[in-house]
């Protein structure tokens, strides 16, 4: 495989590893649990300390498992650079605990995943101001923007409710103003949507989800897409500009959120992650098929109140995300008719397994409201949209006939 010749997207993660040396012709980069590594001379050491030549300095930071496993998501994400977390809420925080400081406003899309919305008040409560607005058009965002505004944050794909962001102008919005565009990519996945095209400057991935896709390792990653010129960020520290601007912003969330903070992937989860990235775009194609044929049966069934999915054309944003999406994904949601119990119905499941995680091989159910976003309170959950009755599902890769089978029969009681 030849470094100068462009090759598609799943023959790249396939053949990435061996584009560097393996020992003894290993086709994966082996697992390398050592939690430090030692130089013959000193001065390389030092070297290597002060970021003047490449090399692995103690575990918490990298190794080369994980480096390998950096460098697959730099690839899919066509950026320039990765830093891995031991898990996607970790690489979120990074991005908080790194960049931001007590008095800078940020803004972020309503329609959150629970965990970054707790995390949300977490940053409110130490210092950094935070706007909610309706990402799916432009104009909310820009109406929460202060002067103190430092980055925007939004999802591809909002969990559970499938609501789309604005994408493409939000980007244009926060090149136009110098703010850092922050997507999480999760809900998509690199194989569907390149957030790097829509300008965003750093890319979220739940490595736990699609990416790893086998529900066996937790992870998550930020990837600098290159976009964002951090010269104009004025929150890094003087020695993380030794280097080129460029290199600025993941040289500090590396020392600051790795270093410092310890959010660090194990290497045995990278090295899972890593190879079952390698399927990526088969199962996204799947799921993806899947996730339509089973909203569209929903959708015809008198029994459901509503169903929320990309891919059908009564979704609001339809139009946008078949211009931003290569499919629709594989998640959605949906609302039972009053007196049906939604518990009942997941019971009568013989495929849907209930269960918290998404993104995995298996189709997997939850009852939102009284699970990952019972926190929240009743208030929260009705500014969002959430129903107490909505259903969330992650389509796996099945027989689509068996689970529409399934999901259709559990109707009938």
């Amino acid at each position: 495989m030849s470094e100068k010749k462009s090759y598609g997207f799943t023959t790249t993660i396939l053949h990435n590893d061996r584009q560097k040396p393996i020992e003894h012709g290993s086709l994966h980069k082996p697992i390398h649990t050592s939690v430090t590594f030692g130089y013959n001379d000193a001065r390389q050491l030092a070297s290597v300390f002060q970021g003047k030549e490449p090399g692995f300095r103690y575990g918490r930071q990298g190794n080369p498992t994980i480096s390998a496993l950096e460098d697959k998501i730099t690839k899919m994400e066509d950026g320039v650079s990765t830093l891995c977390f031991a898990t996607g809420m970790g690489a979120i925080g990074a991005v908080f605990q790194a960049l931001l400081r007590a008095g800078d406003h940020i803004v972020s899309s309503s329609f959150l995943f629970g965990n970054t919305n707790s995390l949300w008040q977490t940053a409110a409560g130490q210092g950094v101001e935070v706007a909610f607005a309706d990402a799916t058009d432009v104009a909310n965002v820009e109406a929460a923007l202060t002067p103190a505004t430092r980055l925007v944050f939004v999802e591809t794909i909002a969990n559970p409710r499938t609501q789309v962001a604005d994408l493409a102008r939000i980007g244009q919005l926060c090149k136009q103003r110098g703010i850092l565009f922050v997507v999480d990519n999760t809900m998509t996945s690199p194989y569907l949507f390149r957030p790097k095209t829509v300008g965003a400057g750093l890319v979220v991935n739940a490595l736990t989800k699609s990416i790893g896709g086998h529900g066996n390792a937790l992870g998550g990653s930020l990837t600098d897409t290159g976009e964002y010129d951090w010269s104009g960020f004025p929150n890094i520290a003087p020695n993380y500009k030794r280097n080129a601007p460029a290199q600025w912003g993941m040289a500090q969330l590396r020392a600051k959120a790795l270093r410092d903070f310890g959010a660090s992937l194990a290497p045995e989860a990278a090295h899972h992650i890593a190879v079952g990235a390698e399927t990526l775009a088969l199962r996204m194609e799947r799921a993806s098929a899947n996730a339509l044929a089973v909203a569209r049966m929903l959708e015809a069934d008198a029994r459901v109140a509503a169903v929320y999915y990309p891919g059908l054309e009564s979704h609001p944003q339809h139009a946008l995300s078949s211009d931003l999406f290569k499919a629709y994904g594989s998640l959605f949601s949906f609302e039972l008719k009053d007196g049906i119990d939604c518990f009942d119905y997941l019971n009568r499941l013989k495929l849907g397994i209930s269960a918290s995680n998404l993104g995995d091989t298996r189709t997997l159910v939850i009852p939102v409201s009284h699970t990952i976003f019972y926190e929240m309170g009743a208030e929260r959950r009705a500014s969002m949209g959430i129903a107490e009755s909505l259903i969330r599902v992650s389509v796996g890769i099945e027989d689509s006939a068996d689970l529409l089978d399934d999901f259709q029969s559990a109707l009938a009681g």
